[in-house]
């Protein structure tokens, strides 16, 4: 399976056309977004309006979408469900492959969906059990795992969740996608995990994730 990773788009819409065309020149069979759909929304829009559109975009590939919401997407949460895309403390799984996930990120900022470290621990063990069968598993959270190469900022700080670092040490799925931190695009391991930060997809990056015999690559594309 080949899993196409996109996020952090925060309203940029007319710069995601730009990229749109250059995707069906991968081959994917499920899309993940990881959140932050949008932030302060345009006049005359909700948060809800800009991820109608960046769906929309998105389904016309007629593949399977799966999302967490960003931090400044609260109210984008029950879109997601409505669509049966969400994996906010939900597992799904494809084709022998059980994703699950939890979203929002802690911020200085006070944005809206700032979970805690116990709510993102108690959403992703929610979200493991509805997968627990999947012999392989994929992790999908907005915030990065702490202390790793995708969580760190312009000053060289460390700003991930320790939570979602020690479920992937005692889970180990295979892959573990995250968002979030924009100057952190790249990829890691932790404990035999493959990470992944696909950077912002308006500035021309997404992730490709293929999985194939219970062994999984990561990278990140720059679509310009």
């Amino acid at each position: 399976m080949n899993i196409l990773v996109i996020g952090d788009v925060h309203n940029d819409i007319e710069n995601i056309s730009n990229y749109i065309d250059n995707i069906s020149l991968l081959e994917f069979d499920v899309i993940i977004y990881s959140g932050d759909f949008s932030d302060v929304p345009p006049k005359g829009f909700t948060s809800t309006d800009i991820a109608k559109i960046i769906l929309e975009e998105l389904k016309t590939f007629n593949r399977p979408i799966l999302a967490v919401p960003g931090n400044w997407d609260r109210d984008v949460i029950g879109l997601l469900n409505k669509e049966g895309m969400s994996l906010h403390g939900n597992g799904k799984i494809i084709d022998g492959i059980g994703f699950y996930g939890f979203g929002g990120a802690r911020t200085p900022f006070n944005t809206p969906l700032e979970p805690t470290e116990e709510e993102i621990e108690d959403g992703l063990k929610a979200a493991f059990e509805e997968v627990r069968d999947a012999e392989v598993k994929i992790q999908v959270t907005h915030a990065p795992p702490a202390r790793t190469k995708v969580d760190v900022v312009y000053t060289g700080a460390h700003v991930g969740s320790d939570a979602i670092r020690k479920f992937i040490e005692k889970n180990k799925p295979i892959v573990a996608i995250s968002a979030h931190v924009h100057e952190a695009r790249g990829v890691d391991e932790l404990e035999g995990t493959k990470l992944i930060n696909a950077g912002r997809f308006p500035e021309g990056y997404c992730g490709l994730v293929s999985v194939k015999d219970k062994q999984a690559t990561v990278k990140v594309i720059n679509l310009i």
